[in-house]
């Protein structure tokens, strides 16, 4: 696992720490909740391409199934 440091200035410190007690969380379970949904969103761009793509060869995968 690799760890990332970085620094915040203190009211957003401040801010990020009680949205995480909001949550019932401490500010590092928060932030690694807060990546992963980041992460895991899907990029629009690939998310556009393959729309095209499917739309454009709608009718071959219509002829293949």
């Amino acid at each position: 696992m690799t760890s990332i440091t970085v620094q915040l200035e203190d009211l957003k410190a401040e801010a990020l720490h009680e949205k995480a007690r909001r949550y019932g969380l401490n500010a590092e379970q928060f932030l690694m909740a807060s990546v992963d949904d980041l992460v895991g969103q899907p990029d629009p761009d690939f998310d556009e391409a393959a729309r095209r793509v499917l739309s454009k060869n709608q009718e071959l995968y219509r002829r293949l199934a």
